[in-house]
């Protein structure tokens, strides 16, 4: 339930309170990249020239082989119906299924990881990444964030101590010039094992090279720019014209050369027998099979090679894959027994991620077609082609079922730029489904389980990281790759200085702030009474404790527990009075029931509730606990404050900001703010807005920004003198949209409300999904390390910081980004008062991994998305009525 307290009592230790922007030029990483006519997308990059080999073989027997895309067909429902190309797997991590690592999410190290494995032990293959539109090196602006005005982003404060992390050093690498060649194939062949086979005849004219299945790499330029020759397919003897056209040249020190690399690394998995699955390889041969559930766990890894602050460095993470072992037509027969039955398998699969068994790409679920099934035909090659005909043809797999709906996947932007269709279709007896359901999820024998695999403690991390490093430096045919193109690889994680801050002082005896609770009101049914009388009674003494004093309750009992009865007896309560406060006490944790009482409360009316379960009012070992978490969270819904900081800085405003989707209507989204109101940082403002496009959430942050401005000047007589705005949500991707447009909006909103530029801002991006980790040893780093070096990046204002203590597993640092610079404190001041928000999420009684206005925010946002749908009453804005 969203109101169930999280965390230790309050008084426990809390983390370790225990004891002028630029930008510069660099060339643009290129996209896909179509051929001469609609031709397939780019595909597999493979290695220097060797003797054919078979394709990898995939944990279900076939090899992975790249779907041909059809030509395009108008529907009545959609306008485009055809199978999906290989190249245009969803990778992204929506919705219900996600690719489960450590921290529940991992999230891909670079763009380069959309590449799957291709035949003869060639590299991955890939959406074009070498690919030049138009034949040439379009430029890429890398936005620029480190201040040049100030010799150092460094802080000094706390103490200094070695920290090692998942990175190795490049020691050394190739220092000539690469040339970058189109391969085109006429006529078309779409299969990349077969592409690689073909130009593969012609490897002693090429020399040393690497080939993703559309774009060559190699060492030295061949003897023309275009090149015209000739191979014979096997498969049918038929003449294969190929065309080779020199792209450009990579210098060294150039933003592809660096990419080139993780080509050659990602190239070097195929040699370890991994399988691509979505953008991540994984190690099919270790899976833990969980047959209870029927569920497998994929190990698997993540890399990424990036110019850091002084050196070259390659990152290397431990990630895992939940793969479910039944498929999609066994869920749809599962849901067939509900009268409502589309409806009902609409809900379980939209939003989920599905990998396809044929090619292990993955895809999200964005609608499902019932009018077409597997007998329908799309146009190929001129002729209508049925998709059983397609899928016996093109894999040579039968399919069973021909009358099961079809599922609809949104390619991505960047696919469909490049000449792909706009939606896909999949066939749901040929998609697997990943990931977790919230049934799954709520199973504790279950997470127990995986977390016995998934929660890898430091010492364990670091052995599987030096474990992974053997296995490249001891393979020969990666020690020949690397050899060839000069690549050597540390054989040690690095180690470096970092700090740790000084723990802050919790200024906790009892509340800073009370609330007003004269009178509130309990609803609950009959058969509950007493225990919630006796709960009531916990309560109360648990705040007096805090000093903070909650008058006796009028308790109103229902005859049953149904969704109804709490909505009548709500309409009836809310009609006739105005409580500060009203909680509902529930048999479970059902969401119906939760969405309508909260629903009732925040958008019908405006009174926070508090919802607690049976359970929780009825556990006698940690009854108190309990209680006091709940006192504290009703006084915070009520307008009081439980603890605070000392904040150093006078008229500051501290705003947070994340995005959650609507899971009842994926194409919305909601984005909320939260802003601080006083100088202690333990009121704010909320303001949430829904939005279907970046440019709306961009308009709505600057709106809700003036709305918090307006309430603080109104708290406060004035308008604050600094505001630092922490921007969650934010995708690597999307922070040029952000810094460009979003940052430049604020600031002109600014110059408005202020008159002039007469404001100090400070904008930073924060990121939790990040594959850094950092080791004291064997051990997880104290809360309150920072990282401002060594493994940053050069063209960044940036830091790391570990914030909270974890009992399991492998801490989790946070990003922050700085993008935007106008507040006028040194970045020492800047780290510090990041640490000190994390102190201040008064869900929780320790440290928390983002700024607490940040987490304010995306519980804000969740609760809109999850349970109401629609933004909250204004009249709640200056309360934590979201807790």
């Amino acid at each position: 339930m969203g109101d169930q307290p999280r965390g230790r009592a309050i008084g426990r230790s809390r983390g370790r309170a225990q004891k002028p922007p630029g930008t510069y030029q660099q060339p643009r990483q290129p996209g896909p990249a179509p051929g001469p006519s609609s031709g397939p997308a780019p595909g597999p990059l493979p290695g220097p020239s060797g003797p054919p080999q078979p394709p990898p073989v995939s944990a279900w027997g076939k090899p992975p082989q790249v779907q041909m895309k059809a030509p395009q067909q108008v529907s009545q429902q959609y306008g485009q119906q055809m199978p999906p190309s290989s190249s245009a797997g969803r990778a992204s991590q929506r919705g219900a299924a996600s690719t489960r690592g450590d921290t529940g999410v991992q999230e891909a190290a670079s763009q380069m990881q959309s590449m799957s494995i291709g035949g003869e032990g060639d590299v991955p293959q890939g959406g074009g990444r070498g690919a030049m539109r138009g034949g040439r090196m379009l430029p890429q602006n890398v936005l620029r964030t480190r201040p040049l005005d100030k010799a150092s982003k460094k802080g000094s404060s706390g103490r200094a101590f070695q920290i090692t992390a998942n990175y190795f050093k490049i020691l050394s690498r190739t220092d000539w010039c690469l040339y970058q060649y189109r391969v085109d194939f006429s006529p078309e062949e779409d299969r990349n094992f077969i592409r690689k086979s073909l130009l593969r005849d012609h490897k002693n004219m090429l020399g040393g090279y690497i080939f993703d299945g559309t774009m060559l790499f190699t060492s030295h330029k061949l003897g023309q720019d275009v090149m015209e020759v000739y191979s014979v397919r096997k498969s049918d003897s038929a003449k294969m014209q190929i065309t080779i056209k020199l792209v450009g040249d990579l210098a060294v020190g150039d933003y592809h050369y660096i990419q080139f690399f993780n080509i050659l690394v990602r190239k070097c998995f195929g040699h370890l027998q991994l399988q691509l699955v979505g953008r991540n390889f994984f190690d099919a041969a270790a899976r833990v099979t969980i047959p209870d559930f029927n569920l497998e766990l994929w190990p698997g890894y993540v890399t990424s090679i990036r110019q850091h602050e002084t050196e070259l460095l390659m990152c290397a993470e431990i990630s895992h894959k939940v793969m479910r072992q039944d498929n999609v037509l066994a869920l749809m027969r599962e849901c067939s027994r509900d009268r409502s039955y589309m409806e009902a398998f609409k809900k379980k699969v939209l939003g989920c991620i599905v990998m396809t068994d044929y090619n292990n790409k993955t895809y999200r679920v964005d609608d499902v077609d019932f009018n077409t099934n597997p007998r329908s035909t799309f146009t190929r090659g001129g002729q209508e082609v049925s998709y059983l005909q397609y899928y016996k043809e093109k894999y040579d797999i039968k399919i069973r079922d021909d009358r099961q709906p079809m599922l609809v996947s949104r390619a991505k932007a960047r696919d469909r730029r490049a000449g792909g269709p706009e939606l896909l279709y999949l066939v749901p007896e040929l998609c697997r489904l990943t990931g977790l359901t919230d049934e799954m999820r709520n199973n504790n024998q279950l997470m127990r389980g995986l977390a016995t695999h998934t929660r890898v403690d430091p010492s364990g991390r670091i052995r599987k990281l030096l474990a992974f490093k053997d296995r490249l430096l001891n393979n020969p045919n990666i020690v020949q790759d690397f050899n060839e193109w000069n690549l050597k690889l540390s054989d040690r994680l690095v180690t470096f200085p970092a700090r740790v801050l000084d723990p802050e002082k919790i200024y906790d005896c009892e509340m800073v702030t009370c609330g007003n609770m004269e009178y509130w009101v309990v609803i609950c049914p009959s058969k509950l009474e007493r225990e919630t009388e006796a709960w009531v009674d916990s309560v109360r003494k648990a705040a007096n404790g805090m000093r903070f004093r909650i008058a006796a309750p009028k308790i109103l009992k229902m005859q049953d527990d149904h969704v109804g009865s709490y909505v009548a007896c709500l309409d009836q309560l809310l009609s006739q009075s105005n409580p500060s406060l009203v909680m509902a006490v529930v048999p479970n944790n059902r969401a119906d029931r939760y969405n309508a009482i909260k629903k009732k409360c925040c958008v019908d009316r405006a009174v926070p509730t508090q919802v607690v379960t049976q359970r929780s009012i009825t556990n006698p070992k940690g009854l108190m606990s309990i209680a006091t978490k709940v006192a504290i969270q009703i006084n915070c819904k009520t307008g009081g404050a439980p603890w605070c900081v000392e904040i150093p800085i006078a008229g500051l405003m501290v705003v947070g900001f994340d995005v959650c989707h609507d899971t009842a209507n994926r194409s919305k989204s909601y984005g909320a703010l939260v802003a601080s109101l006083d100088n202690g940082l333990t009121s704010y403002f909320s303001a949430v807005s829904e939005h279907t496009t970046g440019e709306e959430l961009s308009n709505d942050i600057s709106a809700n920004l003036v709305k918090a401005l307006r309430k603080y000047k109104e708290v406060n007589q004035r308008l604050p003198a600094r505001i630092m705005i922490y921007r969650d949500g934010v995708g690597e991707g999307q922070v040029n949209y952000v810094v460009e447009h979003e940052v430049e909006l604020i600031k002109g909103t600014l110059r408005q409300v202020y008159g002039g530029d007469n404001f100090k801002l400070g904008f930073i991006i924060v990121t939790k999904r990040i594959n850094t980790r950092f080791f004291d040893g064997d051990r997880n780093p104290p809360p309150g390390t920072v990282v401002d070096d060594v493994v940053t990046l050069p063209e960044r204002y940036d830091f790391f910081l570990v914030s909270q203590s974890v009992r399991q597993g492998t801490v989790s640092p946070t990003s922050y980004n700085v993008v935007s610079d106008t507040i006028d404190l040194p970045p020492d001041r800047v780290q510090r008062l990041t640490y000190k928000l994390t102190h201040l999420y008064y869900n929780w009684s320790g440290t928390v991994r983002v700024p607490a206005p940040c987490q304010y925010a995306h519980k804000l946002a969740f609760l809109v998305g999850q349970s109401i749908h629609r933004a909250p009453r204004p009249e709640l804005a200056d309360r934590l009525y979201f807790l």
